[in-house]
């Protein structure tokens, strides 16, 4: 009989329920439901709608029962950083405010009259991002002491659901590397840290690993979707996750989990908290077993699903491919970091005005547009490379790309024109493949997770990148 293990991989924009399982030799995966997902604005906040979330989480679990396909256990993943207040009775203070939304603006610099930058990345390894938690809980802490002062736990997206879904509340560990303050050298909550800040020590929980219960579904929810089922933790931090797909062992390998956002860069033993990592802007972030994220967050293919939307054509992938390559002619790059692509009311505009600010031609066609957006990102991809090979004093021959965004025939020869490296494209679905290796790994379906690799790579389609497909020498 089968084990069916079920992922519900929660992103900004949409979420997916896959059911995983194995079959001769080769795991095996299904979409079962999707559902759209975006940020409201609530009282001049851009907020996650939490009740909606949940609904659909439980939908999407029901749809197992109607196909008579019932999961040995469930694994939640979503994006990083936000969180929710839990008050003692286990019920929400305020609401679940997105990383786009600008109340952390200035709020580095207040982090910083209390620690200085230098001190706190040798403490944590994270990337300095204004979006990173610890700018929200202080934002918090300035302007809302009050939720703070009732506060009795801090659950992230992923860890909120889990509880909706058990009533038990646990912290994972992946996820928490990414609010800034997990110390990476011990992997616990700095609590030093907590104290310096004025955070209360008491709503942060003892860290779990991802293959840890979390505990079975409550007999409500039993009672709605037909079966009960262990909830289990996957690194739910989505890029955790992500990482734990990627179709090698090569210990010498670069990654792109790429996606609304790219998280380019390698698995390391230990974390790099050194000066220059800081000032390279890496960060740390915790992986499966206690390895380490070494990456950059870049602003990945949020920029170009911004720009679509607002064309008035609603142009197929294979078009938007074409216009790029006829504005490649087109020479003006924007710095695809940069905190003004964050969350403009235009990403067109926001294009041109960092054109114009940077003194450059400003794009004026939509080929003109596509090609610099792509251009841009695909420039930053080689020289993160060059400053990954810099900082660790190795070479690299491959890039695996990874997650939706390795469907991008043209921004994968892009990046392989700019980085000059073997592009290697899949598997699409990484996050959920991620997600279900880590139940798998807790049941014994592979021994670790080299195994589990291994597994994948003969599972799902790889694709190595043809040099011919478009060519940019001219």
């Amino acid at each position: 009989m089968k084990n069916y293990y079920l992922a519900i991989d929660i992103g900004a924009s949409s979420g997916r329920h896959i059911l995983g399982w194995m079959e001769n030799g080769k795991m095996r995966i299904e979409e079962i439901y999707r559902f759209e997902n975006h940020l409201d604005n609530k009282n001049g906040e851009l907020c996650w709608d939490m009740e909606r979330l949940f609904k659909e989480v439980v939908t999407g679990i029901g749809k197992c029962s109607e196909l008579n396909r019932i999961p040995k256990s469930i694994g939640i993943d979503t994006w990083g950083v936000d969180f929710v207040l839990l008050d003692g009775a286990g019920e929400m203070l305020g609401e679940a405010v997105g990383y786009r939304d600008d109340r952390t603006k200035g709020m580095d610099k207040k982090v910083y009259e209390i620690i200085n930058e230098k001190d706190l990345y040798s403490r944590n390894g994270i990337q300095k991002m204004l979006l990173n938690t610890i700018y929200h809980l202080y934002s918090l802490k300035l302007n809302k002491p009050e939720l703070l002062e009732k506060a009795e736990h801090f659950l992230m997206i992923p860890e909120y659901l889990n509880y909706r879904l058990t009533g038990v509340m646990k912290n994972e560990y992946t996820n928490a590397t990414t609010t800034q303050l997990v110390n990476a050298e011990n992997r616990d909550w700095d609590w030093e840290l907590l104290d310096m800040l004025g955070l209360p020590r008491k709503v942060f929980g003892r860290l779990y690993m991802p293959k840890d219960s979390v505990g079975l579904l409550k007999e409500e929810i039993e009672r709605q979707v037909g079966f009960t089922s262990e909830v289990v933790l996957p690194a739910t931090h989505d890029t955790g996750s992500a990482v734990m797909a990627v179709p090698t062992n090569d210990d010498d390998a670069i990654y792109i989990s790429s996606g609304t956002w790219s998280l380019m860069g390698i698995e390391r033993l230990i974390p790099d908290c050194t000066e220059k990592s800081r000032i390279h802007n890496f960060t740390n972030e915790g992986g499966y077993h206690y390895r380490y994220r070494y990456l950059k967050n870049i602003m990945g293919l949020w920029m170009m699903q911004s720009i679509r939307k607002e064309f008035s054509h609603k142009y197929t992938f294979d078009e938007l491919f074409t216009l790029a390559y006829i504005g490649r002619y087109f020479s003006s790059v924007v710095d695809v970091t940069d905190i003004c692509f964050l969350a403009p009311n235009s990403m067109r505009q926001a294009v041109q005005e960092h054109c114009r600010g940077t003194n450059q031609p400003e794009p004026q066609t939509e080929c003109e547009l596509l090609f610099c957006v792509y251009n841009s990102l695909a420039k930053c991809y080689g020289d993160v490379v060059k400053e990954i090979e810099a900082v660790t004093g190795n070479d690299y021959k491959n890039i695996y790309v990874v997650g939706g965004g390795c469907q991008d025939r043209f921004l994968n020869r892009l990046t392989a024109f700019h980085t000059q490296k073997n592009i290697y494209a899949g598997p699409v679905e990484a996050t959920a493949i991620g997600n279900i290796t880590a139940q798998m790994l807790k049941t014994k379906e592979f021994d670790d997770l080299v195994q589990a690799r291994g597994t994948i790579t003969k599972s799902f389609a790889v694709k190595k990148v043809n040099d011919d497909e478009f060519c940019f020498e001219d």
